[in-house]
């Protein structure tokens, strides 16, 4: 059920808050307030769409802030979305226009849920240091989204390797958790050279492929080169090819088609391997699975400056 409330305030907002949990029974309890810093502009039901998927499995309450003009009167619209129109969740969206679209942190505080963790997440644009924005100091986890738009340049991973603060993690890292585990299998079969060097192939301003470079880094101490390419096919997984050079024995995974991936091992029979891109409902309730903070994004982010990309 949607409960609109124009030409509102966070009183009011709370009261019905209160009201829909009396008439509609919402008796899971919430696990933690997830606040998403969204735009005017930005595809607000597809938002939500992932929101309501990954809250069968993190119960939350949902505060979802869109930054109107400055220029226009303040106020702040908003409705309540319970019941079918929010998963396991409750969520809250908030128009704020005129003076309150640059004080979203003063609106959604008195709607934070007491004694549960507070997770932010940009769907779309981001601030530039996320741990020092005003939504950012309210919550444990900040999640953004840096491949959204046109993508990331260098300068702009270099900028958020800089300025990682604990807590801090990115939509494209989590993407990559599943490619992760079928590169560490493939490394793990017979024979056990040590690798001299790794190539990782992907699109330009594809920040999963640096992202990926710079983990492969991390855990090797090895060099690595990240090399741009053209996608094998409309839809495939963003990391084209990778290889490990080895004295004989080199090991490659890489993209066959849209949902496959080929593993190549000298010695054994080459493994295809079902991979393809996971939603962003899939990729954010893997975020929310893990309120700690991230020490291998971390490290990835701090091995960024040192992978070639000559």
């Amino acid at each position: 059920m949607i409960i609109p409330l124009p030409d509102t305030t966070t009183r009011k907002i709370s009261k019905k808050l209160v009201e829909a949990q009396e008439h509609y029974t919402l008796t899971t309890g919430r696990v933690l307030t997830l606040i998403v810093a969204a735009n005017e502009g930005d595809d607000i039901e597809a938002i939500l769409s992932s929101v309501r998927d990954a809250s069968h499995e993190h119960p939350s309450r949902v505060l979802v802030v869109i930054a109107g003009s400055h220029l226009e009167e303040t106020h702040l619209d908003a409705e309540l979305r319970v019941g079918g129109e929010a998963g396991a969740s409750e969520i809250v969206v908030m128009h704020l226009k005129g003076a309150l679209s640059a004080q979203a942190e003063s609106v959604v505080t008195p709607l934070l849920l007491p004694d549960t963790p507070i997770v932010a997440w940009w769907p779309t644009k981001c601030p530039e240091h996320p741990a020092r924005s005003p939504i950012g100091k309210l919550a444990q986890r900040r999640i953004t989204n840096v491949a959204y738009g046109e993508g990331a340049t260098h300068e702009e991973l270099m900028q958020l390797s800089h300025g990682y603060t604990p807590g801090d993690s990115d939509m494209s890292w989590a993407a990559i958790t599943l490619w992760r585990g079928i590169v560490a299998s493939a490394l793990d079969r017979h024979p056990h050279e040590p690798v001299e060097s790794v190539e990782v192939c992907g699109a330009q301003l594809n920040p999963a492929a640096d992202f990926a470079a710079g983990w492969l880094l991390d855990a090797l101490s090895v060099p690595v080169h990240r090399n741009v390419t053209q996608s094998p096919e409309k839809g495939s997984f963003p990391i084209h090819s990778l290889r490990f050079n080895r004295v004989s024995s080199h090991v490659t995974v890489e993209v066959v088609d849209a949902g496959t991936v080929r593993v190549q091992v000298p010695g054994s029979p080459d493994s295809l391997v079902s991979l393809g891109i996971r939603s962003q409902a899939e990729v954010l309730s893997e975020e929310l699975r893990h309120l700690d903070s991230d020490k291998t994004y971390a490290h990835t982010l701090r091995a960024l400056p040192r992978v070639d990309y000559s």
